[in-house]
């Protein structure tokens, strides 16, 4: 019996031995270790390696704590009027919990009639809408669990004509600020598509969650200077507090060329403020995220990470800034949910060790389909974006998409043409 013990104990010192040795050696030897160091080891690597170590917090999506898939499920509680395109609900703020239960705030429509597009906005009236998110009002819902919900009305109606928001109120966020409550949303003056999506950002504010609100009337973050990036649209505000200052992330498009499809850049911006009603005062190195359309923001750590989804070189990536403006790539994911509206408990709190998101709203457009009922619904996300959990299988790396999925993103009419021409082609230069 001891001699085989003796046999397993020799066994055991020797591969510890082995290992060592190949940890030891691993600067030196030719061939990268079949045993992937932590740590970056000190000798020649390939670009790519040494990205691993000096852009990721770790060397594996699963063990990086910015790294998730995002899991989706059905909202219970909302009517879409059969999806023929007089319902839309979608830009839902961030939830937050307050008397016992959830809220979100979103951006609501309910018209007699269907929108007619951006491209016929000439043909909107004050009944008509052109844009999906024309002729909309804030809307606001509640939840004892997150997945089911009641809806409990107009939060803040469009403004009379001429103030700020008057044609539409849209894609609202919510603040919460010595125990005030401020939405901040996209005041729009015009119907959407007959110059663009042009909009300045306005506020309103309540003693409650559940209101009333005092629309202010006025803009909060006017549009930039002409020539600036931001001088036509300033969207998607995003409101979190730090340093006890108010963080105003927003989204601006710019560089239409009609020649480019897309025609036009959208890029992030910050504009902060020590009071919730401004002066705002835009951050001089703006833009300070180069992609993205809908962000969603979150404190995480003592900085602020960032769902970069949709629109420019870093779509589909999660981002971080330590000091809160220069943002990195942190991980790169898919399937991310769009115009996200997390659960962050820690969002005005002016944390210093943000713990992150597991969950929140989110939309999809056209969700029938059919483009000519185009309608919005919301939606739940889940994902693993938190210090305080760690779920395996909100860490894997990849989707496997059905057959139907691929296919239903097929070539149009005009690639078809193309390939067909070019096969013609191939067979009259063979036959020369």
């Amino acid at each position: 019996m001891k001699k085989y013990f003796y046999i397993f104990t020799i066994g055991i010192v020797l591969f510890s031995c082995q290992r060592e040795k190949e940890t030891t050696d691993e600067s030196t030897q030719k061939e990268f270790p079949f045993f992937i160091p932590d740590q970056k080891p000190n000798r020649p690597l390939s670009a790519a390696v040494e990205r691993n170590y000096d852009a990721y917090e770790s060397i594996r999506p699963e063990q990086n704590e910015l790294y998730s898939q995002f899991k989706y499920t059905k909202l219970k509680g909302f009517d879409y009027n059969g999806g023929d395109g007089t319902i839309t609900r979608r830009d839902p703020s961030k939830v937050i919990f307050e008397n016992g239960k959830y809220y979100v705030w979103y951006t609501g429509r309910k018209t007699k009639v269907k929108a007619v597009g951006m491209a016929k906005a000439k043909e909107a009236t004050d009944q008509i809408p052109s844009a999906d998110w024309d002729l909309a009002d804030i809307w606001y819902a509640t939840s004892e669990d997150g997945f089911t919900w009641e809806e409990q009305g107009i939060a803040v109606r469009r403004p009379p004509k001429p103030q700020p928001g008057w044609r539409s109120v849209t894609t609202t966020d919510i603040l919460k600020f010595k125990g005030k409550y401020y939405l901040y949303f996209q005041a729009f003056e015009e119907a959407s598509g007959l110059r663009g999506d042009f909009c300045p950002v306005s506020v309103a504010w309540a003693d409650s969650p559940d209101g009333p609100w005092t629309h202010t009337g006025k803009v909060v973050l006017p549009n930039g200077p002409e020539g600036s990036w931001d001088q036509y649209s300033i969207h998607d505000p995003y409101p979190l507090v730090h340093d006890g200052k108010i963080y105003l992330y927003y989204k601006g498009d710019f560089d239409k060329r009609p020649e480019l499809k897309p025609s036009k850049i959208r890029m992030q911006g910050l504009a902060i403020a020590e009071d919730p009603l401004g002066p705002f005062k835009k951050h001089p190195l703006n833009p300070v995220i180069n992609s993205g359309h809908e962000t969603t923001l979150f404190p995480f750590r003592e900085g602020v990470a960032a769902i970069v989804q949709r629109d420019g070189q870093e779509h589909n990536t999660i981002q971080y800034a330590k000091d809160w403006v220069n943002f990195e790539i942190a991980s790169i994911t898919e399937l991310m949910p769009v115009a996200g509206g997390p659960f962050v408990p820690d969002a005005f709190t002016d944390t210093k060790d943000g713990r992150g998101i597991t969950w929140g709203i989110s939309h999809i457009i056209n969700a029938g389909g059919n483009w000519k009922n185009n309608h919005t619904i919301l939606l739940r996300f889940d994902c693993d974006l938190s210090q305080d959990i760690h779920d395996d299988a909100m860490k894997q790396h990849h989707y496997n998409y059905s057959p139907e999925f691929h296919y239903s993103h097929g070539l149009n009419k005009n690639q078809k043409k193309r390939i067909q021409h070019h096969n013609i082609k191939l067979k009259q230069n063979e036959s020369e």
